[in-house]
């Protein structure tokens, strides 16, 4: 595949929650990064899913599709969403996602649209292997200042479902210090957010304006830096 013309919009936003068909997305790795790049973003991760099953297939797949983009303007990055495994599995799982080359964990958090296992947040926050706790629904400040203590980032969803508890996140997150960023966990291109939508999400969700340039450029930069791609 040759990678896309380069786009006149500002490169600054950036994304670490994706998916394609390889799991419930809709869409191949190639088509989400094409139109990340088209709509001004730096970083697209595709963050497919796994349980307890060998990570290295999906992983594969994707380190493939990724290599197009090599040398473009477009950072991907290649990892996983570790989802609906029970709690006292999570460690073992992101641990073999990290063996398998995943560059970026993230952990499918206890979203109030979704049946979630109970103390998934909780396992997810006391690793330090863990990058991004995704939607994590009413998460407790013990378990925001557990995060905040091993480097996990919180995320602010784009996606109206998982969205409905993203005040209550902001709050705490507010009220603990922690780091956040907004990603669209996005299942098909059109779902992708460009930089100014995503601000606007944060600010729905009652993030002050003097705290917009840390969770949509500070922190991503930091977590790119994390990830190995800055």
């Amino acid at each position: 595949m040759a990678a896309a013309p380069r786009t006149s919009l500002p490169r600054n936003r950036y994304d670490f929650h994706s998916h394609t068909y390889l799991t419930d997305g809709e869409e191949s790795a190639s088509s989400m990064w094409y139109a990340a790049d088209r709509i001004g973003h730096r970083a697209l991760a595709i963050t497919d899913h796994v349980a307890l099953q060998d990570p290295g297939p999906i992983l594969d797949t994707l380190r493939a599709e990724a290599r197009a983009w090599e040398g473009t303007d477009l950072l991907t990055l290649v990892g996983v969403e570790v989802t609906m495994v029970p709690p006292r599995y999570i460690p073992e799982a992101v641990r073999a996602a990290r063996r398998a080359g995943a560059e970026i964990v993230i952990v499918h958090g206890e979203t109030v649209a979704e049946p979630v296992f109970a103390g998934t947040n909780r396992a997810a926050v006391e690793l330090n292997e863990v990058d991004v706790l995704a939607h994590p629904g009413f998460i407790t400040v013990e378990e925001a200042e557990l995060a905040k203590a091993h480097d996990v980032v919180l995320e602010v969803s784009a996606r109206t479902l998982h969205g409905r508890a993203n005040g209550h996140v902001v709050r705490t997150a507010l009220e603990v210090g922690n780091d956040l960023v907004v990603d669209s966990d996005a299942h098909k291109t059109e779902q992708l957010v460009s930089t100014e939508m995503a601000r606007q999400i944060a600010r729905g969700a009652g993030l002050p304006e003097s705290h917009l340039a840390r969770v949509l450029e500070e922190t991503p930069r930091r977590l790119l830096h994390r990830c190995g791609k800055a």
